[in-house]
């Protein structure tokens, strides 16, 4: 409610300033296009992320100095750290990397924004660049209209770019013409006071803009009108440095406990090196001088050596938090532990800052699936059955298993349902629709999470067909009749077998084996469907059973057959397809 507030307040401020100095709108528009033009740059890298960037991504954290050395080049290549962090928020929630591996991407993406400073005040401020970037625009645009998706990528990256470009050329402009009418450099605050004010200036345009990268562009062209002085332009630059925290913050508050974590550890990074760059501003602009000589950068080419700041302040922020990695990680993962301690079971891995990115949010519910069959489904199955998990694992015997097992465990099939599935289950069905529909898809892809909401469905269907199969053993074992007992102990021994069976599968250790073995037991349980049990003809013939009990088990002579193909039917789903579901997301 106060962001939305906020937001209109800003809204009706844009239209007065507009309105009272239309040489404002100049600026104004320049930021606008400048926006526009990053929004587009991303876009366009996002078709790009399905498998070489999230590839680069995911291999390059095995060692620290690697994920950040890859955070900060894939930063500075796309011009969206944003993007990057999302990824990293999508590797961290589906386990495909550690915190570790995270925070070391991220710290490399702060070091990567920096090459914005440096493209503009090395070549936007230097060049005619609306010559450059109207035939960037053209290309762009016609890229951006055809059908193949790589191309449309390209054109928006171009498009991007143009805009981009165009932006600073209009917010130099703008700042040209403001200088005749008011001069703002005469409003300059000197001495650490002024820092601490700018710097303070710097994250609420930041925090309006929502983009440090812009904020930069902004200061840099309103530096090289001359309408801001240097000093008072590093502060300024700190104070945009910690204003995108704000951003991220913000941006995690919906999120899972992984975004929370790195949305955390992207504002403790930001503010210590923040402060830092605050505390030692005056050393660090002698150094900055002393860089320039060497780099043979004019001692009053200040938009120059306000890149040069940024750069520095931000690897040395990097270096002083190198040591303490693993101490944040440890601190984070106290402070944001998953949500196991409620009654009922929340999703694990779908994580809403995904969405965007087909292959993390098809690898986010895959992970969700396995976890609910493995954790869930197998726990309620077994335990209506009457059997020990572990048991199942185990190499024992199966007779020896359901000779071992005759103890009713008093399983409540309906309440695990409500506290272990249900909100799970519904979860993955809308997160599947949602990415269904809002994101565009391959054939590959569609049918991959079709498949995933087939396999769910068929989850839920043999959870309910246990809680049928529950109420009729128990009441068998309270019959005190042997052939009635020995008849479920049957159904039993062939579920008992399946769910062996598919825990071996899925362990993926001689899959081959196991799958032919499933394929064997998928065709016994359709050829049990079509034919009578006769052994329960000849124990009512000879009145070993009474007709009540003789119901129960034609029911569940069908039921069992079809929990058995059900049960076989996900492991196929969700672990005999690996190639068709990991293909083309970046995951194999």
């Amino acid at each position: 409610m106060i962001k939305r507030l906020l937001f209109y307040f800003l809204l009706i401020l844009l239209g007065i300033l507009l309105y009272q100095n239309p040489n404002f709108k100049t600026i104004s528009a320049g930021i606008a296009i400048l926006l526009f033009g990053m929004i587009m740059l991303e876009e366009g890298f996002k078709v790009f992320t399905k498998g070489p960037l999230q590839n680069i991504l995911k291999s390059a954290t095995n060692k620290l100095y690697k994920s950040i050395t890859t955070g900060a080049m894939v930063t500075a290549l796309i011009q969206s750290s944003s993007l990057v962090s999302v990824i990293t928020i999508s590797f961290i929630s589906a386990g495909l990397i550690s915190l570790a591996g995270g925070l070391g991407l991220i710290f490399g993406a702060n070091i990567g924004t920096t090459a914005t400073a440096w493209l503009v005040a090395g070549f936007g401020l230097k060049v005619k660049i609306s010559a450059l970037a109207l035939p960037m625009l053209v290309f762009g645009i016609i890229f951006s209209f055809q059908k193949k998706v790589s191309l449309k990528g390209i054109g928006n990256v171009l498009a991007g770019l143009g805009f981009f470009f165009l932006g600073i050329h209009y917010m130099k402009e703008g700042f040209d013409v403001f200088k005749e009418y008011i001069d703002l450099s005469q409003y300059a605050v000197p001495g650490f006071f002024g820092v601490v004010v700018y710097t303070g200036l710097g994250i609420v345009i930041t925090t309006i803009l929502q983009s440090s990268s812009a904020t930069l562009a902004l200061i840099l062209t309103a530096l090289a009108a001359g309408q801001i002085e240097y000093e008072n332009a590093l502060a300024l630059a700190i104070g945009a440095n910690v204003g995108t925290t704000i951003t991220a913050v913000l941006g995690a508050i919906g999120s899972n406990s992984a975004g929370k974590r790195l949305a955390l550890a992207h504002f403790i990074f930001n503010m210590v090196t923040g402060l830092v760059a605050i505390v030692f501003i005056y050393p660090l602009a002698k150094l900055v001088n002393n860089a320039s000589d060497f780099l043979h950068i004019a001692n009053t080419n200040y938009t120059l050596k306000l890149a040069l700041f940024h750069t520095i302040f931000n690897i040395v922020g990097v270096i002083l938090m190198i040591p303490f990695i693993k101490k944040l990680e440890r601190i984070l993962l106290r402070f944001y532990k998953e949500r196991s301690d409620k009654d009922i079971d929340e999703p694990k891995y779908l994580n809403p800052a995904v969405l965007q990115f087909p292959g993390a949010a098809i690898s986010a519910l895959i992970k969700e699936s396995k976890f609910l069959y493995q954790n869930s489904v197998f726990e309620i199955v077994t335990h209506a059955l009457n059997i020990h998990r572990e048991d199942v694992k185990s190499d024992k015997k199966l007779k020896t298993v359901i000779q071992d097992s005759q103890t009713d465990f008093h399983t409540n099939v309906e309440d695990l349902y409500y506290t272990k599935v249900k909100s799970i289950y519904s979860e993955i069905i809308r997160y599947a629709s949602t990415v269904q529909s809002t994101l565009t898809l391959n054939n590959k892809q569609n049918k991959a999470i079709t498949d995933i909401k087939i396999a769910n469905r068929k989850m839920v269907e043999t959870i309910k067909d246990a809680r049928e199969l529950n109420k009729n053993i128990t009441y068998a074992l309270s019959q005190g009749n042997d052939y009635l007992t020995k008849e479920y102990d049957s159904y039993r021994k062939k579920l008992v077998k399946v769910l062996r069976v598919i825990y071996l599968f899925r362990k993926e250790e001689d899959a081959i084996v196991y799958e032919e073995k499933l394929k064997d037991l998928k065709k016994e349980a359709k050829a049990n469907i079509k034919h009578s049990n006769k052994s329960i003809d000849k124990l009512i013939r000879k009145n070993l059973i009474t007709a009540e009990m003789a119901s129960s088990l034609f029911n569940d002579y069908a039921n069992v057959s079809d929990m058995i193909k059900k049960l076989i039917e996900v492991a196929e789903l969700l672990y005999g397809k690996k190639d068709s579901l990991f293909e083309d997301n970046g995951y194999d």
